[in-house]
This record gives C-alpha cells, sequence and structure tokens, in this order.
C-alpha cells in the first residue's frame, strides 16, 4: 500500500482525560447504591468522530492496516484575532512557534485513537512519527500514514 494522506479541517482539538460521574441512588432494600459512569468529553467525542469519517473517505475500501506504520503529522493552529497585523505576519511566517493549547501529544493522540479500526487495529502499529505545530491561516491537521516495509531499514 503506498502513503495516504488527508486534511482534517478546523482547529485540532486535544485528547482530553476521560471523565467520571456518580450518582447515589436509593436501592429496593433501602440502602444507598452509588453507580459511576465514565465517559469520554463531547468536545473529544466529536472530534475523534470527524477525524474518523475523514479518514474513512480517505482510505476507501482499503483493508485494516496489520503491520508497522510511518506517520507524519502537521499540525496547523488558528493565529489568535485578537494578535495585531505584525505580529500575525510573523507567526504566519513560522518566526513566532504556537507554545500553546493544545499539546502536540494530546492532538496525536486524540487522531491515533480516531484512527483504530479505522485504518489499522491499533495505534501500537505506530513505529515512525514526524509531527510540527504551527500557525497557519487554515487551521487543521495533515495526517500521512505510510506502512513500513519491515524487511528494509529505515
Amino acid at each position: 500500500m503506498s502513503a495516504v494522506t488527508f486534511f482534517i479541517p478546523g482547529a485540532p482539538v486535544g485528547k482530553q482525560h476521560a471523565r467520571s460521574a456518580t450518582r447515589i441512588r436509593q436501592g429496593a432494600d433501602g440502602q444507598a447504591q452509588a453507580h459511576t459512569r465514565h465517559y469520554t468529553p463531547a468536545k473529544t467525542a466529536h472530534y475523534e468522530a470527524r477525524v474518523s469519517w475523514i479518514a474513512k473517505q480517505a482510505f476507501g475500501n482499503r483493508p485494516l492496516i496489520t503491520g508497522p506504520v510511518d506517520i507524519e503529522l502537521r499540525i496547523f493552529l488558528p493565529v489568535p484575532a485578537s494578535w495585531p497585523k505584525r505580529r500575525r505576519a510573523l507567526a504566519l511566517a513560522g518566526l513566532v512557534l504556537p507554545t500553546v493549547k493544545p499539546d502536540i501529544d494530546n492532538i496525536e493522540k486524540a487522531v491515533y485513537d480516531a484512527l483504530n479500526k479505522v485504518v489499522w487495529q491499533d495505534d501500537a502499529l505506530v513505529c515512525d512519527v514526524v509531527k510540527s505545530k504551527r500557525y497557519a491561516e487554515q487551521a487543521g491537521v495533515k495526517v500521512t500514514i505510510k506502512p513500513i516495509d519491515a524487511a528494509q531499514p529505515t
């Protein structure tokens, strides 16, 4: 299989920690019972669903990848609207780097989790990664996935 590249438009979303909600209910025996539910925050769930859908479109009918893969993530953040023109120009030229949230590794995790069972069996197959985070006119994440031929050294 050759490399596949796709673009996820919009401001990138970092993977948020799972949340828990506990409810105390009175049982039939009159005793209080605690029920805890764990869930993924809506913002993360919506972003992962969008990434999965875009990846499905890009991969078409190809079978799931079952071997090692090389990933390239080019993360593009929007320049804050409040910035003056001069600072905005410097950011778009790559002279001001985005040392702000979301963290690059949290974006990476959200993308990887969204690709499980869509592109590959599990993100444990990712062996080589190149990633960057910059400001751009069009926010989003450009993803390139390329199977690694294990017989060839990298």
